[in-house]
């Protein structure tokens, strides 16, 4: 029996997870990591720590299935998305990653704009420039780190170093090259017009392919260091929120995700690449071409509840979810703005910082545990407002990412959104497209559509909206709006005060 190997690079922590050709996981590994913040506002981390850990949990997740890494056919990746990994001419690492919850780069985002004004950055780029973005971090380190500059020879995505450390080629796929605003939706390739405005090199950015491409062969040397086997094909792989679709098996145009990882998205299958008039959600090539993803993303989800946990001291989620679950939907009035680093969808506005409102004498750590995941979830009802817009709409909604662990979690969402949730069988959906494209690349799958049937299972239980819970959160969500809208000003005043002192 032929058996895949999914790798998801996410923001916290990297896992692998080995499965048979019907999905079913045979190991998982995982090794959590840290993002560095040198400065106020930076998001950082070393890609040699990435590699470690996908070492280990390569090691790991081998020695725990007990599979025969010769019947590994293939691996493919899924990753952080929009991080910008700067390598010289041998390749070596130039600088730490800058990653997408960066928000150094707002005077490159205001010349973006000033340059290319609001029309033509809907004709070029199809998404609003933010800071985080690959060509937005970029250019911040030619403009302050003119030495590390001078070095760099490439440039690419966070799982794409990683996938270069395993096969010894550099490459990238189309979903994850178009989150980089330096990519040209409607032609799958590099933009020249935006990097000539810019005066890049296109040489620097790597080719790309279909996610589920081979794109190379396991080396001797990444062999000798994860346990695979040497010629084991290697697969592009995509973007995180691409192949968390496939892992949930949302490739209809009638089904949407709504993910809770580290940060978090709504995502939408289009069969064009739909713009915003109001550039404030993101559209991004899916797994092939001729297919796209309109999603609305925020920063801060799951890391937002990691962020309330490790400040309280709290010492389990299991905890957390104890506290949150004996106070009653609206958390005894108190409100969370999730804005912990800037915000995405709606606002764009990288000069955010996040607030609590209506603490009284009687609030304590339970009422604020709720609040920080009821925040999180009227942040996504904004992402499905704004995607609905323009038109978007499905008939099922999948719930996805470390958030669809907590059925408290599950059912704030439910409640708050006013529809039903289907979760999937697996938990790392991220790694199972990877584990998906992989065998679509192969030969285990003759198509993405075929791996998904065979390989995606949903569990039984539909998480229904309790709707009188769902009228008591819209009084709550229309001051969750309101709030950034009366408060907008003055918060990013402090958030610009907090990083400049």
């Amino acid at each position: 029996m032929p058996y895949l190997m999914g790798i998801d690079l996410g923001t916290s922590s990297l896992k692998t997870m080995i499965v048979d050709e019907a999905g079913k996981a045979m190991a998982i590994a995982s090794r959590d990591y840290m993002i560095e913040s040198p400065v106020a506002g930076f998001a950082e981390q070393t890609p040699q720590v990435w590699w470690d850990a996908c070492v280990a949990t390569c090691r790991q997740a081998i020695a725990q299935s007990g599979v025969d890494v010769s019947l590994i056919k293939g691996v493919g990746f899924s990753g952080q998305m929009h991080g910008m990994v700067p390598l010289d001419e041998n390749y070596e690492v130039v600088r730490p990653a800058i990653l997408h919850c960066d928000a150094r780069s707002c005077e490159q985002v205001q010349m973006i704009c000033e340059t290319l004004g609001a029309q033509r950055i809907r004709e070029l780029t199809g998404n609003p420039i933010y800071t985080g973005f690959l060509l937005t971090s970029l250019l911040w380190v030619r403009d302050n780190e003119p030495e590390n500059y001078r070095r760099i020879r490439h440039v690419c995505l966070p799982k794409d170093y990683i996938k270069y450390k395993l096969c010894g080629l550099l490459s990238s796929d189309y979903s994850d090259a178009s989150a980089t605003l330096a990519f040209d939706l409607e032609n799958n390739c590099w933009s020249k017009q935006l990097l000539d405005i810019f005066s890049l090199p296109a040489d620097i950015f790597p080719a790309c392919f279909d996610a589920f491409a081979p794109v190379g062969c396991v080396t001797e040397a990444a062999a000798l260091e994860t346990g695979l086997c040497e010629g084991t094909t290697v697969v592009a792989g995509g973007a995180d929120q691409v192949m968390q679709g496939l892992g949930n098996g949302a490739i209809g145009f009638d089904t949407a995700t709504v993910n809770i990882g580290s940060s978090g998205q709504v995502s939408f299958q289009s069969a064009m690449p739909l713009v915003n008039p109001a550039l404030c959600t993101n559209t991004f090539a899916g797994y092939q071409k001729g297919r796209w993803i309109v999603m609305g993303a925020i920063m801060h989800a799951g890391l937002a509840l990691k962020w309330f946990k490790n400040l309280l001291d709290i010492k389990s989620y299991a905890q957390l979810d104890a506290l949150a679950a004996s106070v009653r939907p609206g958390s005894g009035g108190v409100l969370f703005l999730p804005y912990l680093n800037g915000e995405r969808t709606p606002h764009i506005n990288p000069a955010l910082s996040a607030s609590f409102f209506g603490c009284t004498m009687q609030t304590g750590k339970a009422e604020m545990a709720r609040a920080v995941m009821e925040g999180v979830a009227f942040a996504l009802m904004q992402c499905m407002e704004v995607c609905g817009d323009i038109g978007l709409s499905a008939s099922e909604v999948i719930a996805s990412g470390g958030g669809a662990r907590s059925e408290l979690w599950l059912q704030i969402q439910s409640d708050i959104y006013g529809l039903p949730l289907k979760v999937a069988e697996s938990a790392e959906q991220a790694c199972l497209g990877a584990a998906i494209v992989a065998g679509v690349g192969c030969g285990v799958y003759e198509d993405v559509a075929q791996g998904c049937a065979a390989a995606v299972r949903y569990q039984d239980k539909v998480i229904l909206p309790d709707m009188k819970n769902h009228a008591i959160y819209m009084e709550y969500y229309r001051l969750f709006k309101d709030s950034y809208q009366a408060g907008r000003d003055i918060f990013t005043r402090a958030t610009r005060l907090g990083r400049e002192s």
